[in-house]
């Protein structure tokens, strides 16, 4: 088993309550370690567990786990857990993991995980679209894709993920969060491979040749994997094709840092709007 076998990788670094008085990480700790991986997984094929689950009819269990130690890992050490989806059977999957340290494998692992009615916990078939997505993705697929269009075709779904973060996560009025430059925006929408809308965000004209790009959110269950840079792309490159040569936005500050990764500086001073700090931010096109 080698680093090159895995596509998903979750980082973690050992604390000192799972080191033993061998000093070393106590055994059981690598099974946490693999299932804390598995959540990664899911967000790296852009489907919320719940929800998902929910649409495909059932509930993963897992029915077995084995674990394989190779070396010892210890305080502080900073490890790479790899997972992938290595077969699936009728009901069944099977995935393996790989711990690292750096380079040297430390554990080696499998899961095997039974796709089941979540009332009587009785196994079914695998559904076509949940296996489509583990063999796409262990392929190397896209595992979601924006849509760009205006409030009429895309408004329903860019709704209800801001209205998820924005009003239900954060706590901001619907009458703020809602406003009259919906109509004029042009939209984006982030969907998965089950097309479920999972972020979204919008381009208004500021200016002749300056956009302004707001309302960015992404369903919390899969933030960190990389879907808002893709949404906000979407965006960039939809100011280019309008002609832009500048975008602005007001940036919570907690995303500051997700903004000037992409390129935007900030350009004026902070300041508060419906009770949470913000910036604004510009990058040239």
């Amino acid at each position: 088993m080698q680093r090159s076998d895995f596509r998903c990788f979750h980082r973690l670094r050992v604390r000192w309550a799972e080191v033993d008085m061998q000093k070393i990480v106590f055994n059981a700790h690598y099974l946490m370690y693999v299932d804390t991986a598995m959540s990664e997984y899911w967000r790296a094929l852009a489907l919320p567990y719940e929800a998902s689950m929910l649409a495909l009819g059932g509930e993963m269990y897992v029915k077995k786990a084995t674990v394989e130690y190779h070396a010892s890992a210890r305080l502080d050490d900073t490890l790479d857990v790899g997972l992938k989806c290595a077969r699936i059977g009728n009901s069944s999957c099977l995935f393996s993991a790989g711990i690292f340290c750096g380079d040297r494998l430390l554990i080696s692992a499998e899961l095997v995980y039974v796709f089941a009615d979540p009332a009587t916990q009785t196994s079914r078939p695998v559904p076509p679209a949940l296996r489509a997505i583990f063999d796409g993705f262990e392929a190397g697929t896209a595992m979601a894709e924006v849509r760009t269009g205006d409030w009429n075709t895309l408004g329903r779904d860019a709704g209800r993920v801001r209205t998820d973060v924005f009003v239900r996560e954060q706590g901001i009025p619907a009458d703020i969060e809602a406003d009259a430059h919906d109509i004029s925006a042009r939209h984006a929408v982030l969907y998965n491979r089950l097309g479920m809308p999972i972020a979204a965000g919008r381009l208004l004209q500021q200016a002749p040749g300056v956009g302004r790009i707001g309302r960015m959110a992404v369903d919390r269950s899969v933030r960190g994997a990389q879907w808002g840079r893709q949404l906000l792309d979407a965006l960039l490159e939809a100011a280019r094709v309008r002609g832009d040569t500048e975008v602005q936005l007001h940036a919570q500050r907690s995303a500051e840092g997700f903004y000037s990764r992409a390129g935007f500086a900030v350009v004026g001073e902070p300041y508060e709007e419906a009770g949470i700090a913000h910036i604004a931010m510009a990058r040239k096109l």
